[in-house]
């Protein structure tokens, strides 16, 4: 039992009580037409850099900004190599259409992944490093003395021996003349000056006035509104609808067709457009799907955790021998719902289209991918085609790797030439066509020895792959990678952190119709509630301590033992937690690796006699490498677990009747602050790689909440959510 309450606020009018000064950041968003949208007349240094006469730094960014702070994270690489005044730092988005024409001279626009900084640090302190030598080299040519001699810091370059100094804006046109520098050399960390400080966020001030401008905010002159219904049921068409009795009604302009299984109405008001087009008929042809239900589903999954189609992702010995052979068989089923994105911006894009231009402007975390889908969508070539990025109101992977929503927004701009319209989706309308988070089950099973130690492992996932719904060219031999996420191999990228000497793990794909998709943490979610919860099983099967098994089969794995060890020590695990409120206190652990970072958990928790869940703590360790922004991990996980925990307690989308049931926040509830522990981040940056910070930590808040409760209530559960289940005391 989780309790639950409602408030009711509006952003803006939250937003609307200010906020004190501090630095302030605009995000210019070009409108068609606009002189200011075309190249700048002030000169660029480079791709990333251009410094303005007042020493003003415009450091261009080419991902996507959605909160997780990726805007600063970059921008402090880049100052940090260009040795420019902080104070001075602004930033904006170069558009995909610059890069496609400039030969990707900014590299993947794409914002997942956890990839924004892990991928992408290397060249972007080049650039800056790149743009400091250029402005070295123009004041030294300036003065007819060897840049050798000089020195640049806090935006101000200085001759040793004479003395003399100049600013960066004093120089930087002659700069942008020269010919970069054909090697860089970037600092080593110890000479770090910006990297690894808690610099306060650039997008903060913005946001907290409500001055930022998200899609569903955007206006421009002309433009006119839409309001769209896909068939509720996955795979379903359009087989028709009555314009005529709602074409009349005020300010609408429009009812058409999009693609073969959506209505859209247009009209001078969102609001007229939505209501005129709730109140027309349309009669849908459900297709086959119309069938599906959570209940067919769960059985289709069920039959493949015994088939034999499985394709193997990470193996060793031979574990089906090893478990015929054991003295003791453990085995435990588990389960994981479909969840929704459930961003708080709906998917939204304003389009303008022409037969010699298409133009859009929206919220996407890829903006490469959002220009191809504008594209094939317009029936123009790419360089005929421009996407306008905006701040996103919530990502998590829903705006990444599919753009349906663009492809909708064209197609609506092309039959209306000439006027910008833009698609807003209703909440039911973002709820019911999201891109889920795939429905899996696993079995488990382990083999012991007379002493009780594992002598064999094999989990068994019966589920959906996100690539065969998404990239399915991805798909080799029937192997889907991205599904044994913290369960691979020894490497670099979501590798287990135990050691069997006897191990199998394969997966037996099976597509329900509801379409898959990112969601952030993406199998690593799962994956990790299956085998940390199963090896608390163990732990109490065989009565050992559940951190001492943990540290047993860590031994050949010491960045996963030490961030465990780190939440272990924070926590003190042999000093049991104090009562709270006259509830006795019970822990739970969990630890994985993804997207490049070493993360664990330890939740504390309390459950009443009467069943009610109170979360009090979570202390996460996490390893990323490198540190970029240490206040900034700290937010991110805290807001991993805000999102995981809700996952956790509430987040499940039912089928009935070949569409989701639920579609609205009333039916998908989110944690609000009752729910929410406190939460304890514990940085252990060992340096030597780059690891994500965006993601990781989610994994880990489930696991940990679910043995915690099953130290407090004997209670092993099994299937989430938490929302579904009785934690009363039998």
């Amino acid at each position: 039992m989780i309790a639950t309450n409602k408030i009711s606020v509006s952003r803006r009018g939250f937003l609307a009580v200010g906020a004190s000064a501090g630095l302030v950041v605009g995000f210019h968003i070009p409108f068609a037409g606009d002189a200011s949208a075309q190249t700048a007349v002030i000169p660029e240094i480079n791709a990333w850099v251009v410094v303005r006469p007042d020493d003003t730094v415009v450091i261009r960014i080419a991902r996507s900004e959605m909160g997780q702070g990726t805007l600063t994270g970059l921008a402090q690489l880049v100052a940090e190599e260009l040795e420019c005044n902080w104070a001075k730092v602004t930033t904006e988005y170069p558009t995909p259409g610059q890069n496609l024409a400039r030969n990707r001279a900014w590299g993947n626009f794409s914002t997942g992944g956890s990839r924004g900084i892990r991928e992408s640090h290397d060249y972007v302190r080049k650039g800056g490093a790149t743009a400091r030598m250029m402005l070295v080299q123009a004041a030294a040519d300036d003065w007819k003395v060897p840049a050798a001699e000089c020195r640049a810091a806090n935006s101000v370059i200085t001759h040793a021996p004479s003395g003399r100094t100049t600013t960066y804006g004093k120089v930087a046109a002659e700069a942008a003349r020269l010919t970069p520098p054909a090697q860089v050399t970037l600092k080593d960390p110890k000479d770090w000056k910006l990297v690894g400080k808690r610099l306060a966020r650039l997008d903060t001030i913005e946001k907290v006035t409500g001055k930022q401008i998200y899609g569903a905010d955007l206006t421009m002159p002309g433009m006119l509104n839409a309001a769209i219904k896909d068939c509720p049921v996955f795979g379903g068409k359009v087989k028709s609808f009555n314009a005529a009795a709602i074409e009349k009604r005020p300010g609408i302009k429009k009812v058409l067709r999009v693609g073969d299984s959506a209505v859209a109405v247009v009209a001078d008001t969102w609001w007229r457009a939505k209501t005129a087009l709730d109140a027309l008929s349309i009669e849908w042809d459900n297709g086959p799907n119309v069938v599906n239900s959570s209940a067919s589903v769960a059985q289709m999954l069920k039959a493949g955790l015994d088939a034999t189609d499985a394709v193997v992702g990470n193996q060793n010995g031979d574990a089906k021998t090893a478990l015929a052979a054991a003295v003791r068989r453990i085995e435990a089923v588990y389960s994981y719902p479909h969840q929704n994105h459930a961003t708080m911006e709906p998917m939204n894009a304003t389009a303008r289209w022409t037969p010699e231009r298409c133009e859009v402007w929206t919220p996407t975390q890829n903006g490469e991918a959002a220009l191809a889908a504008a594209a094939e969508a317009a029936g123009l070539p790419p360089a005929k085609c421009e996407v306008y990025k905006i701040h996103l109101g919530g990502g998590y992977g829903r705006r990444g790797a599919v753009h349906d929503w663009v492809r909708q927004a064209v197609d609506i701009a092309k039959q209306m030439p000439g006027i910008p319209v833009k698609l807003l989706w209703s909440r039911e309308e973002d709820m019911l066509h999201g891109r889920y988070h795939p429905v899996t089950q696993c079995k488990l099973q382990a083999g012991l020895d007379a002493q009780g130690n594992i002598t064999a492992l094999h989990m068994r996932i019966s589920g959906q792959s996100i690539l065969a719904g998404v990239f399915p060219q991805n798909i080799r031999n029937g192997l889907d990678p991205v599904q044994f996420q913290g369960l691979n191999a020894e490497g670099p990228e979501a590798s287990i952190g135990y050691s069997f000497p006897n191990l199998l793990i394969d997966h037996a794909m099976r597509n329900p119709s509801v379409p898959p998709g990112f969601w952030r943490g993406v199998n690593l979610n799962q994956n990790a509630i299956y085998l940390e919860s199963f090896l608390d099983e163990i732990a109490s099967a065989t009565q050992q301590d559940p951190l001492a098994l943990r540290r047993k089969l860590m031994v050949s794995h010491p960045k996963h033992l030490a961030v465990l060890n780190a939440v272990a020590e924070r926590v003190k695990w042999d000093v049991p937690p104090p009562d709270v409120g006259g509830q006795k206190v019970y822990r739970g652990l969990a630890q994985t690796m993804g997207f490049g970072s070493y993360v664990a958990a330890c939740a504390e928790v309390s459950v009443s006699n009467d069943g009610l869940l109170k979360i009090h703590r979570i202390v996460a360790a996490t390893d990323p490498g490198y540190a970029v922004n240490p206040q900034q991990i700290e937010a991110q996980v805290e807001g991993s677990f805000a999102y995981g925990l809700s996952a956790a307690l509430f987040g499940e989308c039912t089928q009935k009747d070949g569409r989701m049931e639920q579609d609205n926040f009333n039916t998908y509830p989110v944690v609000q602050m009752l729910h929410m522990p406190a939460v304890e981040t514990v940085i252990v940056a060992s340096g030597g790689f780059w690891g994500g910070v965006g993601e990781p930590t989610i994994a880990v808040a489930a696991p940990a909440v679910l043995n915690a409760i099953f130290a407090a209530t004997g209670k092993r559960i099994r299937d989430l959510p938490l929302k579904n289940q009785s934690l009363k005391r039998a």
